[in-house]
């Protein structure tokens, strides 16, 4: 099913991605095999500089400039009882992010990374998707090419992150919408809900799924209708960096449904992405399952905010630093074992 021009356009991009750049796969590869150390000793550092140089399209791959992007939006299903703060804690959040205070703040410090913050009108609530959709056709698809804007400037590596109240029972009925199962599987404690809010969630997701379920063939009506903005824009932001080749790190449960609905659209639309880690939310690991990604990272974290793929940033860093800046064998005068 489609739906009109707004949503076409995010189609039609979707049939004209940049494919892997194989070129740039071999020379890292035989680099790497020069550098001195035994074959596959730096373990799964070695696959990241391949993978980042793959979707750079270009080589050395490169990270002199890495954006975390955090988008924040609000939400109508608040009103459901699902979340375990008041919605104000979105902005007031957001306020931390801006002034420095945040755990992501810290994280971008250690390891010299860009935060942009976006905040997605945050005084207006997306509809509460068990009785009505979160957006309109419109309102999605702008929404989406605004997130589409986080690459602005440039950027060689992005990381994606949110913040919301509620976003984790978004996420959830995302990934029910997309993958069926039932409401308890897709819900967890998110920012700390007692065994009565879990209920609330369940609930909620059953309704919202019941409301919209002749709409769910289509991951875009998915999106609009059991979405939210911070999530449309991550989707865009994904996209973006895909058409402009940035390679991406996917945060937690929240970025991860985001993300998903790209994959439902073309199973190849998250290439160019790894995921940054595993949440604590029970059912991040069964969505990356779905998406076939393993988590680069498993810390047992669960803060969203774009933490986890900040995290994994410096581990990148460090793979790309190692891989162009290491000695080769021949450079180093080092006998190497076929010699």
């Amino acid at each position: 099913m489609t739906t009109g021009l707004p949503f076409d356009d995010i189609r039609n991009l979707i049939k004209t991605m940049p494919m892997a750049d194989l070129e740039s796969a071999v020379k890292a590869k035989e680099h790497e095999a020069q550098l001195t150390k035994p074959p596959g000793a730096l373990g799964k550092l070695e696959g990241l500089s391949e993978w980042a140089a793959t979707w750079q399209g270009h080589y050395p791959p490169r990270t002199t400039r890495t954006i975390v992007a955090v988008f924040a939006g609000n939400h109508g299903v608040v009103n459901q009882g699902v979340a375990a703060y008041p919605q104000a804690v979105t902005a007031q959040m957001v306020a931390n992010f801006q002034h420095g205070g945040a755990a992501v703040n810290q994280i971008c410090k250690t390891f010299d990374l860009g935060l942009k913050v976006f905040e997605l009108a945050l005084d207006q609530p997306t509809g509460d998707i068990t009785q009505e959709p979160a957006l309109s056709e419109k309102d999605c698809a702008a929404t989406f090419a605004y997130g589409m804007e986080a690459i602005a400037g440039g950027c060689d590596l992005l990381c994606i992150g949110e913040m919301g109240i509620g976003n984790t029972t978004i996420a959830a009925a995302l990934a029910h919408g997309l993958f069926g199962g039932t409401a308890e599987e897709w819900v967890g404690p998110g920012t700390g809900v007692d065994n009565d809010g879990l209920k609330r969630k369940a609930d909620a997701l059953r309704r919202a799924v019941a409301l919209h379920r002749i709409h769910l063939n289509d991951p875009l009506e998915v999106l609009r209708r059991l979405g939210g903005r911070e999530l449309a824009a991550m989707a865009g932001a994904i996209l973006a960096a895909r058409m402009e080749r940035v390679p991406v790190l996917i945060d937690g449960y929240v970025a991860t449904a985001a993300a998903a609905v790209l994959y439902k659209m073309d199973n190849s639309a998250l290439d160019h992405c790894v995921a940054a880690h595993c949440s604590a939310e029970p059912a991040h690991r069964k969505l990356l399952d779905k998406i076939g990604k393993q988590p680069l990272l498993d810390l047992g974290m669960r803060l969203g905010e774009g933490s986890g793929a900040a995290m994994a940033a410096g581990i990148v860093k460090a793979a790309i630093n190692c891989h162009n800046d290491m000695a080769t064998f021949a450079s180093a005068g080092v006998a190497n074992k076929e010699a």
